[in-house]
């Protein structure tokens, strides 16, 4: 009994019997070898990027470790010192020099507080920060909270400071000057774990306690210094440039470092908004557990703020081994997995390739073989259908098939030769004059559109040379006028504030001067500002513009209604799209002055999606339609007339394009749509730039 059986396709071939031969290895063995390397390679890409991680965190924790020793080698130097000591001497003819030697240490040691106590822990005097009066410095010290004073006694010294959580009275108490950096209001995170506080108002503090000791060695004062960590954005940043300096990090990912306080953001250079620090959210939960919970070492990917992070968390302890916040140091994951993808799909690419090569070279061995006997039985076929002139044609066989081929034809040939060269001539010439007209209407084409992307190129390149001049010509009065300002505010210093609301009027007008450069700029020389492409959720951007413009929102009655149905992700920069969007809403606002209702639509469409913003306004004149996208076009007074021709571009940039045009559902207002695509695709050839007709101003 036979187990398989030839299948009628493959039986009834030699065709078919040769091309399974040749591809079947290749068609299973490559793909599988394929697979396995992308396996691997995935495997071992995430495994660098721990390690990398790690390294970077123990670069990290090696500063904080090194600050610690510095924070109390530094006041058991000072402690030590023969001119404390003999300040102490003239302590009670001369507190305020004991003070000032205070403060001098303090400026000298870069801390935030430094004090001065008694062998009974009673305080004698504080470094003064600078600025304060001599009253300041000779104000009564408040007696050391009841939960220090065991800290404070002689014989509990170290040459390392000790990481500290603090309540506000006993920060109040070390340096009442600090207070201000306690206060930090919680910012509601995504997988945060539960929590009914608002505002974190603890303090972590370095703090270092030495003896001062007299000849005899016996203890007649304590000092005590620290460092305050709640909002120190000079110590987090300092250890973010150590661990990742300029250049360190490849295709432009960025390195952050955070400290945390329990599980809450008290000082970081991980962005919220674009200038706003992350100060005051949360890392999640699954993360306070491993590391707050159970004392681990985090080392994964992680979603940090608003962005997924190559993420190392270690556990901050203080005096008594209790776990009390966390060091953090990560970069983003983005530039690395897109380095990934293009590593796999280059490396799918190189197998492909060496496949496709390997199956041409074998079709071409099988073909040699089994392209002769068919053409041979295709050829006798049709001449006995009556075709006399059917031929074999050449083959590149040189063996038996070959010959025989050629002498089949030979014999056919006799009967029709020269029939057949005359066809194959009248032929030939068709097929030339078919190929030259084909030629010349391409090269009339390629004329045209080179004739059009010269005289774009003319107008960019005036328009460059005049916007670069006027940057120059404008942004150095802006620069001097800016500078007086600051020198006449700092000069007048309390006695500005009569004129308080004119000098930031005047802030204002120069901070839009050089908005409108900016915009110039950004208009000739566009490759310049090209932003970094993201795939986007569009609901979510137009959610987060409207949050941007609440403010002027706020001061009309416009009633705003949102159908965002969007699923597709869009392909943008995230900066230039918010930029887009806000100019849209703020047209719009600005189109119904006594209110209305604004509406925002989001839908899916082919290769992208559609963002349509709809007012209830008076709607576009036709002489508005027409130059609506034209440069220095506004109907507002206070105007520059870019707004809309720069969002166009940007738009532009990334293969989408902006229409606008008059309601149709019978009502007043304007629509103004927005095409956006998945993947960005390339500008098209004729730019809409020229002043196609779109929208209502251009009054950014």
């Amino acid at each position: 009994m036979t187990l398989w059986r030839t299948p009628r396709w493959l039986a009834g071939s030699v065709r078919n019997k040769l091309l399974a031969m040749a591809l079947l290895p290749l068609l299973v063995a490559f793909p599988m070898l394929v697979i396995a390397l992308a396996l691997w390679g995935n495997v071992a890409y995430d495994r660098l990027l721990i390690t990398k991680v790690r390294s970077d965190l123990a670069v990290a924790h090696g500063y904080f470790e090194q600050v610690l020793g510095e924070v109390g080698s530094g006041t058991l130097g000072v402690a030590g010192s023969q001119s404390l000591y003999a300040a102490l001497r003239q302590a009670p003819t001369d507190k305020y020099g004991l003070s000032e030697q205070l403060a001098l240490a303090r400026e000298r040691l870069g801390l935030d507080f430094l004090l001065l106590y008694d062998a009974k822990g009673k305080p004698l005097a504080r470094a003064v920060p600078t600025g304060l009066s001599s009253a300041d410095a000779t104000a009564p010290i408040p007696p050391m909270p009841a939960g220090l004073a065991a800290s404070l006694l002689p014989g509990r010294t170290n040459t390392q400071a000790r990481l500290l959580l603090l309540e506000p009275e006993a920060l109040d108490a070390l340096a009442p000057h600090l207070s201000p950096r306690l206060r930090i209001p919680l910012v509601a995170t995504r997988n945060a774990a539960p929590d009914t506080r608002e505002v974190e108002r603890r303090a972590m503090v370095m703090l270092s306690t030495h003896p001062v000791l007299d000849a005899r060695g016996q203890t007649i004062a304590v000092l005590a210094g620290g460092l305050l960590l709640n909002q120190n954005l000079d110590f987090i940043d300092h250890i973010n440039r150590i661990v990742y300096p300029e250049g360190a990090l490849p295709f432009g990912s960025q390195g952050t470092a955070t400290l945390f306080m329990d599980d809450v953001r008290i000082t970081t250079n991980v962005r919220l908004f674009q200038d706003q620090r992350a100060i005051g959210t949360r890392v999640s939960q699954a993360v306070r557990d491993a590391v707050l919970g159970r004392g681990n070492t985090w080392l994964d990917r992680a979603f940090v703020v608003n962005d997924w992070y190559v993420s190392a968390y270690e556990p901050l302890q203080d005096a008594t081994g209790a776990r009390i916040g966390m060091l953090y140091v990560g970069f983003t994951e983005a530039p690395f997995r897109l380095v990934r993808y293009a590593m796999l799909a280059v490396m799918g690419l190189i197998f492909l390739g060496v496949m496709a090569l390997s199956a041409w070279f074998s079709l071409r061995w099988a073909r040699s073989i089994f392209q002769p006997v068919q053409r041979m039985n295709r050829t006798m076929q049709l001449v006995e259908e009556g075709q006399s002139k059917a031929r074999v044609g050449d083959i590149s066989a040189r063996d038996e098939l070959g010959a025989l081929a050629g002498h089949l034809d030979e014999l056919l040939d006799v009967i029709d030769d020269k029939t057949a060269a005359l066809r194959r001539w009248g032929e030939e010439l068709d097929h030339k004059v078919a190929e030259r007209t084909r030629e010349l209407e391409m090269s009339n084409e390629s004329l045209q559109m080179a004739q059009q992307q010269l005289v774009k190129s003319e107008k960019l390149a005036a328009i460059g040379q005049l916007t670069a001049s006027i940057a120059h010509e404008i942004n150095n009065p802006i620069a001097v006028m800016q500078g007086n300002l600051d020198l006449m505010r700092e000069t007048l210093g309390t006695h500005a504030q009569p004129v308080r609301g004119e000098l930031q009027l005047l802030d204002e007008q120069v901070e839009r001067m050089r908005l409108i450069v900016t915009q110039l700029l950004q208009y000739a020389r566009p490759t310049e500002y090209a932003g970094y492409v993201e795939s986007l959720d569009l609901n979510r951007t137009v959610n987060d513009c409207l949050v941007l413009v609440g403010h002027l929102m706020s001061q009309t009655q416009i009633e705003v209604q949102r159908d965002l149905l969007c699923t597709r992700r869009v392909g943008s920069n995230r900066q230039e799209l918010q930029q887009v969007i806000i100019n849209l809403l703020i047209n719009a606002i600005q189109a119904m002055p006594q209110g209305g209702v604004l509406r925002l639509e989001t839908r899916d469409r082919d290769e992208g999606a559609e963002l349509r913003v709809i007012d209830s306004g008076a709607g576009l004149s036709e002489a508005t339609q027409e130059r609506l996208f034209r440069p220095f076009f506004t109907t507002k007074n206070d105007g520059n007339g870019l707004g809309l021709w720069i969002s166009q571009g940007l738009v532009e940039r990334y293969g989408g394009h902006i229409a606008a045009a008059n309601r149709d559902d019978g009502t007043s207002g304007a629509i103004f749509s927005v095409r956006l695509f998945t993947e960005p695709q390339a500008p098209a050839a004729q730019s809409t730039r020229d002043g196609r007709p779109g929208s209502r101003e251009t009054g950014l």
